[in-house]
């Protein structure tokens, strides 16, 4: 799996160089320019990088691992947090053929999520908008809009409310 990063000591919403650098590799890995609000902060690892999206003032902390296969969708304004497996591919449940087949489902992320530390998200779901997933979660199943998940696997905590 490749890893994605440059050298360099940049803390994410600097305007540096090092963030210059780093939103220009990252957009290479994905075939698409991202905005000037993008951040990340390295290293990065994916399986290819050419099905990732983002949106405008994403932020993506360090050590995050995308499996692309199935495509990953990230809307504006969502905060990633350091530790975070975004995990589209799989392989079947039966033993004549994990090995032979992958599964990838795609993985949506909308806008204004903030998906903490250490969170790891499966292939086929979709993070509503608004949403907070808390740290440490496996998130197998749909987050509705507007709520806080947590937990192995994820469950609603409770509504997110203005």
């Amino acid at each position: 799996m490749p890893q994605y990063g440059c050298q360099g000591t940049s803390r994410g919403r600097s305007g540096s160089d090092d963030a210059d650098e780093i939103r220009a590799a990252f957009s290479e890995l994905i075939g698409t320019k991202v905005d000037v609000s993008f951040s990340l902060i390295p290293p990065f690892y994916t399986t290819g990088g050419e099905n990732i999206r983002v949106g405008r003032k994403v932020f993506i902390n360090q050590n995050c691992t995308m499996y692309d296969l199935g495509g990953i969708d990230i809307a504006d304004d969502v905060m990633i947090g350091p530790n975070v497996s975004i995990i589209t591919s799989s392989h079947p449940i039966e033993p004549s053929q994990r090995a032979a087949f992958v599964i990838a489902k795609p993985i949506v992320i909308a806008r204004n999520v903030w998906i903490a530390a250490g969170v790891t998200i499966i292939g086929g779901v979709t993070v509503g908008e608004n949403s907070v997933v808390a740290a440490g979660s496996v998130v197998t199943k749909d987050v509705p809009p507007n709520t806080f998940v947590g937990g192995n696997p994820a469950r609603v905590i409770r509504s997110i409310g203005e």
